[in-house]
């Protein structure tokens, strides 16, 4: 049996997956850290969201920010992924318009001080833009990860980790490797900080 060969092999997409990741800002991601644990000590809520793809990377985000990095001894990490209640989504795009599924949400919720986390390939998705806006009115800080040139959202953003790529499936790979390299650091700063006191409550006994 003869193999037709491919014109567009999985060889070529993985080295441009692993080109990519050698491009990328790590400097803005650590800022993403510095922003996760500043919120953790101050008390304040991290809201996650996005469509498609990168909803479902909010909702796995929120996830291992809310139970990976809870201490074992300590206060936890408040973090809601706008993403998870379909109810609530469709109620507000039937009733006014899909454009304002998150800033609606964050209009319930949302207080000074705390992070709106926007996840979006483009950076120009509307209702992504409307929740950015919105937040940074409501005196939030406003952050997240985005792809090609950062696109609407970038200015929006106090801290955006742009990934230098036009190839969407290569961005999203590289927003979960990205959402893990956040979880990972922010994991160990809060287990450092927790680690003094919980040492101290078993030694007292």
């Amino acid at each position: 049996m003869t193999i037709t060969p491919l014109s567009y092999d999985v060889a070529s997409y993985l080295e441009e997956l692993s080109a990519t990741i050698k491009n990328l800002p790590v400097c803005a991601i650590d800022d993403l850290v510095r922003i996760f644990f500043q919120a953790y000590q101050r008390d304040r809520t991290i809201f996650l969201f996005g469509n498609g793809g990168s909803a479902s990377l909010a909702s796995h985000m929120c996830c291992d920010l809310g139970k990976g990095t809870a201490p074992a001894s300590g206060k936890r990490l408040r973090a809601i992924a706008l993403t998870d209640n379909a109810a609530l989504i469709t109620a507000w795009a039937n009733d006014t318009s899909y454009e304002n599924i998150f800033a609606e949400q964050l209009e319930n919720l949302l207080r000074p001080g705390d992070v709106a986390f926007a996840i979006s390939g483009s950076g120009n998705s509307p209702n992504i833009l409307a929740a950015l806006e919105y937040a940074r009115r409501a005196r939030a800080t406003t952050c997240g990860i985005t792809g090609f040139e950062g696109g609407k959202m970038k200015p929006l953003c106090d801290a955006c980790v742009v990934v230098p790529s036009a190839n969407m499936q290569i961005i999203e790979d590289l927003h979960l490797s990205i959402a893990h390299s956040v979880f990972r650091a922010l994991r160990h700063e809060i287990d450092a900080m927790n680690r003094p006191a919980h040492s101290a409550a078993r030694a007292g006994g």
